[in-house]
């Protein structure tokens, strides 16, 4: 699905692989993976491309122009994302279209989301399947257990971290979608 619709955004504003990818600051080899759906891009990696187009990270998940109005997410079609450094990889349970993004997560004990909190112009939910949670937002800690959610204004600095000894499955919503 990112990959589809990168090549339409990059054929679009009439770019070859090589030239988006020195725009990128990324390889062009990794730019034919992408597209080719062998490897999913990284958020960092995800922003550079958004930038060269002037577009949000959010317009990369939108659908293509044949793209159906139903989709099923399916395990092993699903794509994934990667936060910065690597942190989480989330598994994308829904189809870009711009307005509402929902991911799976699983934290191992000690695995944060990110480094440093923080916000974006966005609302979030987080549902526990398993586990506990540790849910930082404005620079308050809020334990969420399994089947509780944690809701709010993503604009607040935030981030995830699994501080319990077994591992943390989470259901994340994202509305509009803006990693």
């Amino acid at each position: 699905m990112i990959g589809e619709r990168l090549k339409e955004l990059r054929t679009s504003h009439g770019m070859s692989l090589r030239q988006l990818a020195e725009r990128a600051d990324v390889s062009a080899t990794l730019l034919s993976q992408i597209e080719r759906a062998v490897t999913d891009p990284s958020l960092e990696t995800m922003r550079r491309l958004a930038g060269v187009f002037g577009e949000s990270v959010a317009s990369l998940f939108a659908e293509s122009a044949a793209s159906s109005s139903v989709s099923i997410s399916r395990p092993g079609n699903r794509s994934m994302l990667i936060s910065p450094k690597g942190r989480v990889t989330y598994e994308r349970l829904t189809p870009g279209n711009g307005q509402l993004e929902v991911l799976r997560a699983v934290l191992q004990p000690g695995e944060m989301s990110a480094d440093e909190p923080r916000g974006h112009p966005s609302s979030e939910c987080v549902y526990v399947i398993a586990g506990e949670l540790v849910a930082q937002i404005d620079g308050v800690d809020y334990t969420v257990a399994a089947g509780e959610s944690v809701s709010f204004d993503a604009r607040l600095p935030h981030l995830y971290r699994n501080a319990s000894s077994s591992p943390t499955e989470i259901i994340l919503s994202v509305t509009p979608p803006n990693p």
